[in-house]
C-alpha cells in the first residue's frame, strides 16, 4: 500500500478511536463534570452529526480540490482543536462543543481514502480494499477500550486528551506533506449530488445505509459503558475489557465481509444476510434478556461482528456513481451512515431517560434501547428487499 494511504489508515485509527472512547470515560466523566450516560449520548451524537453534516462539503471538496488538503486541513482544526478543547472541557456543553469539533476534523480521512481506491484501483476490488483500510483503522476501537482505561487512571483523561491533540496535529501535517491526488479528471464533466439523488436505485440502499451501522457503533461507542456499570457493577477497567471484545469483533466481521461479494457474486445478499443476523442479535439483547455476563458480551459481540458490513454496502452504492461524482457519491453514502448513527444516539439518548423514568429499573430501559434498535435495522431491511443487485 502507498505511503499515503498508511498514514490515512492511521487517521482513520484516530477516527475510530474518537467516536468510541466515551463508553469507557463515561464514570470519571460523570464525577468529574457531571456527564451522565444522557448527557455522553447527546455528546457523542454531536460527533456523528458535525461529521455526517460535513460528508456533502467534503465530497465536493475531493472532486473539486483534492484529498490532500481536504483531509490535512480538517483534520489540524477539527481533530486537533476539538481534542484540546475537551481537554480543558468544564462542563458537559464543553464535552458536546469538543465532540462536534472532533467530528469535523475525522469527517474527510476515510472518504479521502475511498475517493482514491475509487479512482486509483479497478472497482471489482473496492469492497475488499475499502474493508482492509476498515478494518486496519478500527484498531483505534481496540485503542479506546482497555487501553484508554489504563492510561486514564494512570495520568488523567485530561492529559489523555492532550496527547491525542498532539498526535492528531502531527498526523494531518504529515497528510499535507504526503497525501497524493489523483489525477484531475477532463474538463467539461459537471455534476452535483443531486444527480446522484435522482437515481431511484439509490433510494433503496439509503435507509439500511441509515441504520445499519447504529447499533454496533452506538453501543460500542456509548451503551455497552454505562451497561455494564448499572447491570452488572462494573468498573472501568472490567468495562474496557468487554468493549475490547466487541472491538475485536467488529474489527473481524469487517474483514469478513472485505472478499465476500467476490466470493459469493453477490453484494445485496451479502449485506442482508449479515445486517439480519446482526439485528437478531440486538433483538436477543432485547427479549432473551441474558443473565451472565458471557452471554451478554458474546450478543454484544456478535451485534459488532455482523454489523460491520459497511464496506459491501459502500461497494454496492459505488456500482452506481458515474466517475466525475465519485468524491460526492461516496460521501453522500457516509453521510446517510454516520448520520444515522448520529440521530439514533441523540434519540435513544432521550428514550432512555423516558424509559428510566418509568421506574422499571435500568434493565427495562436499556432493553427498550436495544429493540428500538432492532426494529429500525428490520426496517431498513424490508427495503432493501427491493434493491437491485450490482457486482460491478
Amino acid at each position: 500500500m502507498r505511503a499515503d494511504l498508511i498514514l490515512l489508515t492511521f487517521a482513520y485509527v484516530l477516527s475510530q478511536f474518537y467516536r468510541t472512547f466515551l463508553a469507557v470515560l463515561a464514570e470519571v466523566l460523570d464525577a468529574d463534570l457531571g456527564a451522565d450516560a444522557s448527557a455522553l449520548a447527546t455528546a457523542s451524537g454531536f460527533w456523528f452529526l458535525s461529521f455526517a453534516a460535513m460528508q456533502i462539503p467534503v465530497g465536493w471538496a475531493l472532486d473539486r480540490i483534492g484529498p490532500r488538503l481536504t483531509a490535512s486541513a480538517l483534520l489540524l482544526v477539527g481533530g486537533g482543536g476539538g481534542a484540546a478543547l475537551f481537554a480543558m472541557a468544564q462542563s458537559p456543553a464543553h464535552v458536546s462543543a469538543a465532540m462536534l469539533l472532533i467530528g469535523v476534523g475525522c469527517s474527510p480521512v476515510l472518504m479521502a481514502s475511498y475517493y482514491i481506491f475509487a479512482r486509483v484501483y479497478p472497482p471489482a476490488v473496492f469492497a475488499t480494499l475499502a474493508a482492509v483500510i476498515l478494518g486496519i483503522g478500527s484498531l483505534g476501537n481496540l485503542a479506546s477500550a482497555l487501553p484508554t482505561a489504563l492510561m486514564a487512571e494512570a495520568i488523567g483523561w485530561r492529559m489523555v486528551m492532550w496527547i491525542l491533540a498532539a498526535i492528531s496535529s502531527a498526523t494531518a501535517l504529515g497528510l499535507f506533506l504526503m497525501v497524493r491526488d489523483p489525477e484531475k479528471l477532463a474538463a467539461g464533466e459537471k455534476g452535483s449530488v443531486f444527480e446522484l439523488l435522482r437515481m431511484p436505485a439509490l433510494w433503496l440502499i439509503f435507509p439500511l445505509v441509515f441504520v445499519h451501522y447504529a447499533p454496533s457503533a452506538g453501543l460500542r461507542g456509548l451503551w455497552i459503558g454505562p451497561f455494564f456499570a448499572d447491570v452488572f457493577d462494573f468498573g472501568p477497567a472490567t468495562v474496557g475489557q468487554i468493549t475490547l471484545v466487541m472491538g475485536v469483533a467488529m474489527i473481524a466481521g469487517t474483514f469478513v465481509y472485505g472478499p465476500l461479494d467476490r466470493v459469493f457474486a453477490t453484494r445485496k445478499w451479502v449485506v442482508f444476510v449479515g445486517s439480519f443476523l446482526g439485528m437478531l442479535s440486538v433483538m436477543a439483547l432485547a427479549f432473551a434478556q441474558p443473565e451472565g455476563v458471557w452471554a451478554t458480551t458474546v450478543l454484544f459481540a456478535a451485534a459488532g461482528f455482523f454489523g460491520a458490513s459497511y464496506p459491501v454496502l459502500m461497494a454496492h452504492g459505488r456500482s452506481f456513481y458515474p466517475d466525475h461524482l465519485v468524491g460526492r457519491g461516496v460521501t453522500l453514502m457516509n453521510l446517510f451512515a454516520i448520520g444515522g448513527v448520529g440521530v439514533m444516539q441523540v434519540i435513544t439518548g432521550k428514550l432512555f431517560a423516558a424509559a428510566e423514568a418509568t421506574g422499571q429499573g435500568a434493565g427495562y430501559a436499556y432493553q427498550t434501547l436495544f429493540g428500538f434498535f432492532g426494529v429500525t435495522v428490520l426496517v431498513g431491511l424490508i427495503i432493501y428487499l427491493f434493491a437491485e443487485d450490482r457486482t460491478g
